[in-house]
């Protein structure tokens, strides 16, 4: 085993050897070399390479084949592909070159651990060249004398190497120089050729690994001539509107090759062009005249040329050139259709009579004026009316009937033939039969089946409707025997009206009309859906159709969608012709959100939301139960005015009383002192005209009550009580006693009964009459209902008196036993007399005992004079409403009955001076 030393100096022996490749240069020989040297090999081939181990190494190292190791590329070569040779050569072989790569290199590995290259050499794979195919070859003129060869080929596969490519040609008994291509490897030029001698060219391909020549090509030049195109083209016009003639150069001799050629025209602004027969161009020429074309139209023209006999290639198209004919007569009338508007009079046409402009190649030249011709078939007699019109409309006012229409155009030249429009009164003939409409691409077809009857054209009328405008209508002509169009210029999206009439010869049929859509799309919005009428269970929405613009499409059908706010949707699909729907099955007293959605073909758009409330009560409801309250209130109202009705007295007697009118009482006619003297039967006498000064009221007392019983003090009582609280309800004196509340009188206690020793207060009034000249007045006394209570000085008759006479006053009173007959309505205000009994003759002697005290000393003037004791009883009197006068009598003569007993009443009422309470 080496020492540390020996390793050491081994190694660097192999790297002064491996960067000395040359041994005979370098100063170190190297220590192997691999053979072969830098080899081309061809792709998917086999190769073996050799590593050869110098003696030099082997005696220094101590290095042996057996430690060589191969790498492709810094790659390591498995081992399974070296082979050990002797002690100095190792191979290694690959059975695939397509996988080898370069540098492969030789290494060792010394003792195991230190890896030195000893040699490497660089690999080229590819491929042979293949043979070259498809050699042609073409001359083409440059200049008037100069032509060049060009040869082309199909070099053959992709070699990965350096191929060179060689063009070469020969004469039967000449060479000439090799034809190298140019940065190309399939084509080469040569700039002179000669004609009229067979020429061999053939292609020579080489590289490293091979050699391949391509079949020979013999060919004469002049055969394979492209010769220039014809120069200075120019274009005349003849003499008549369908001729133009071209001229032109040629720029090949005669002498060379004699040419045939090709001309070729077209539109201007047309795309496809149209040639001239090839046999009308054949021979040699330098002109030519092109027939059938269009008067007054521009057209494009090009001339190309090659050899006469046809061998050899044709020129290039020469530069454009244009030319127009002259004018001509139209070659047809314009199409004329018109539109009938009879919305002011049905017997008064608006005829808006429309054509359209000719075609170019129609009108053959510029149309200068329209001549319009009216005449009308109805009446022979009609003048014929003529118009010259400029533009394309014209709109004329006619009667009902039949007409035709001629229009002719006219240019420079003449008129057209005439077109003409018969416009029937009415549309008799038959219309076409399923009429139906076609999406094709961009265009629109409408088809349609044919009447029975022979037509002559159809007319196709369409127009794009929109909600905002009116509908310009275009329209189009077409012959009988066609039975379907395309429509061209059809928008997508957008809904067109389609009408067909067919035209006879001797009238018109009715129009059929079809809507149609290109294309469609779903609905620009949903519709907006509100609510004409809410009930209890129901709901009755509207809403508005979409407009055309926002349909996009057939409205296939209408969708409402309608929840509560925790419920599930409910759906329901309306026909789009509706636009009300009732809801039903709903809940009372419920929130709603619904929408609508509208549908066509390719999709579906929906609204916007719309909430509503059901109603609590349903329709009916409420009129059920208002209706029977209030006639059940009606019938209660109407029993108690029947009940009121029948108790009218009773309701009378307790809320409206019957109060006597003191105005009407008679008690002026009674006095205690001179009874006789007011025996008067005249009202108006008794009380003549402000005669009345003053009113008093007289205070009764009864002398001793001890002479009375209980029973005969109860009414005095009564009335005592009576005045207390009638106080603050009397309004005076001199207040209407009717309107006052009733009272109970003291004399209408029962019969027998006594009225002595009472207690209770009997109001009076002394009517005092003005004297005549200062005579003594006639006191007059009468009775008073009235509850007006008397003032202080009044209810003590001593106090009147000043106190001058203190005996005692004989207190005298009266008691009148009486009712007022409550039946008797005739006189309200009366009561009659009540005839005294001789049971109650003891209880008259206090009537005729009365203390007149307030004589005319008083301060009013008014009182009874003292001690004054007569029989009052038969000097009462009363008088009647007639103003008849009741004469009293004695109670032992002719005693009165209980209802022949009057009551008087003091009138409240003075005309004089008005009243004044005593």
């Amino acid at each position: 085993m080496f020492s540390r030393w020996s390793w050491v100096a081994c190694g660097f022996y192999l790297v002064l050897s491996i960067c000395s490749p040359d041994a005979s240069s370098g100063l170190v020989q190297s220590c192997g070399h691999i053979i072969p040297e830098s080899p081309v090999l061809a792709l998917g081939s086999n190769f073996t390479a050799l590593c050869i181990l110098n003696e030099s190494c082997l005696d220094f190292g101590n290095i042996y084949a057996s430690q060589i190791i191969w790498k492709i590329k810094n790659r390591l070569v498995p081992k399974e592909q070296y082979r050990e040779i002797n002690r100095t050569v190792s191979s290694v072989t690959f059975n695939d070159t397509s996988s080898l790569a370069t540098p492969l290199t030789c290494n060792i590995l010394a003792d195991g651990q230190i890896e030195q290259n000893i040699y490497g050499i660089t690999v080229t794979v590819g491929l042979a060249p293949e043979k070259p195919k498809n050699l042609s070859c073409i001359v083409h003129q440059k200049s008037r004398f100069t032509y060049a060869m060009t040869c082309t080929w199909n070099p053959g596969r992709h070699t990965f190497l350096d191929t060179q490519f060689r063009l070469r040609y020969r004469w039967p008994e000449q060479i000439f120089p090799d034809c190298i291509p140019k940065d190309v490897n399939n084509s080469c030029t040569i700039d002179d050729s000669q004609f009229f001698v067979n020429t061999e060219i053939w292609v020579e391909a080489t590289n490293a690994l091979g050699k391949a020549v391509s079949d020979p090509l013999v060919v004469d030049p002049i055969d394979i001539v492209k010769p220039l195109p014809p120069q200075n083209v120019s274009i005349t016009s003849g003499l008549l509107p369908t001729v133009l003639q071209l001229v032109w150069e040629n720029w090949i001799s005669d002498a060379v090759m004699t040419l045939k050629f090709n001309i070729r025209y077209r539109i201007v602004g047309d795309t496809n062009w149209m040639e001239v027969p090839p046999e009308d161009t054949a021979s040699p020429r330098t002109s030519f005249s092109i027939q059938g074309l269009r008067p007054y139209t521009e057209y494009v023209f090009s001339i190309r040329c090659m050899k006469e006999d046809g061998v050899g290639y044709w020129s290039d198209w020469s530069e454009e050139k244009t030319g127009i004919t002259i004018e001509d007569q139209p070659s047809k009338g314009p199409p004329i259709w018109r539109i009938i508007d009879t919305s002011q009079s049905p017997a008064c046409w608006t005829v808006h009579l429309m054509w359209k402009a000719l075609k170019p190649y129609e009108a053959n030249g510029v149309i200068l004026q329209y001549e319009l011709t009216v005449r009308d078939k109805s009446s022979l007699s009609s003048p014929v009316k003529k118009y010259n019109v400029t533009s394309t409309n014209h709109t004329l006012q006619l009667r009902e009937g039949t007409y035709e229409v001629t229009l002719i155009a006219r240019n420079s030249v003449g008129p057209s033939p005439p077109s003409v429009l018969l416009i029937p009164a009415s549309y008799s003939k038959a219309p076409v039969k399923n009429l139906r409409t076609l999406p094709k691409h961009d265009k629109l077809w409408v088809g349609w089946t044919a009447p029975n009857n022979y037509v002559l054209k159809y007319v196709i009328e369409w127009c794009l409707m929109s909600s905002s405008s009116d509908c310009i209508i275009e329209w189009q002509i077409v012959l009988g025997d066609v039975q379907g169009i395309d429509l061209k210029g059809i928008k997508p999206f957008r809904c067109y009206l389609i009408t067909v009439y067919p035209l006879y010869a001797d009238g018109q049929g009715s129009g059929q009309s079809v809507k149609a859509y290109l294309k469609q799309d779903r609905p620009s919005k949903g519709p907006t859906v509100q609510t004409k009428k809410v009930g209890k269970a129901e709901a009755v929405l509207t809403w508005n159709h979409l407009t055309v613009e926002e349909q996009n499409g057939f409205i296939r059908n209408y969708t409402i969608l309608y929840k509560t706010i925790d419920g599930n949707e409910t759906v329901v699909t309306v026909d789009p012709s509706k636009t009300e729907y009732t809801l039903s099955s709903l809940t009372s007293d419920t929130l709603y959100t619904v929408r609508m959605m509208a549908s066509t073909d390719n999709g579906s758009r929906t609204g916007p939301d719309f909430t509503f409330t059901t109603q609590k009560f349903g329709k009916g409801e409420i009129e059920a139960i208002v209706v029977p309250v209030c006639l059940a209130f009606l019938l209660i109202v109407l029993l108690g005015v029947l009940f009121c009705f029948n108790k009218r007295d009773l309701i009378k007697k307790h809320i409206w009383p019957i109060v006597p009118d003191p105005s009407k009482s008679n008690i002026a006619q009674w006095s205690p002192q001179v009874p006789a003297k007011h025996n008067i039967s005249s009202k108006d006498q008794m009380y003549p005209e402000g005669s009345f000064t003053d009113v008093s009221v007289v205070e009764i007392e009864a002398d001793d009550k001890k002479s009375f019983s209980e029973q005969d003090l109860k009414p005095f009582d009564l009335l005592k009580k009576e005045k207390s609280t009638s106080e603050g309800h009397s309004s005076g004196i001199g207040g209407s006693s009717c309107m006052s509340s009733p009272r109970q009188s003291v004399s209408d206690s029962d019969e027998g009964e006594t009225t002595q020793n009472t207690s209770s207060t009997v109001q009076y009034s002394t009517v005092v009459l003005n004297g005549y000249r200062d005579q003594t007045p006639v006191q007059v006394f009468s009775r008073s209902e009235s509850t007006q209570p008397l003032l202080d000085s009044e209810e003590r008759s001593e106090d009147h008196a000043g106190g001058a006479d203190s005996t005692p006053q004989r207190q005298q009173y009266f008691r009148q036993n009486g009712g007022q007959d409550e039946t008797s309505t005739d006189r309200p205000c009366f009561e009659r007399t009540k005839q005294i009994t001789h049971a109650n003759e003891g209880d008259l002697v206090g009537f005729v005992q009365l203390q007149i005290s307030g004589q005319s000393s008083q301060p009013l003037g008014l009182g009874m004079e003292k001690n004054t004791q007569e029989a009052a009883v038969s000097n009462v009197l009363q008088t009647c409403t007639e103003g008849q006068t009741v004469r009293p009598e004695t109670v032992e003569e002719n005693p009165l009955s209980v209802d022949e007993m009057p009551k008087s009443y003091l009138p409240q009422t003075v005309r004089q001076g008005g009243y004044m309470p005593q």
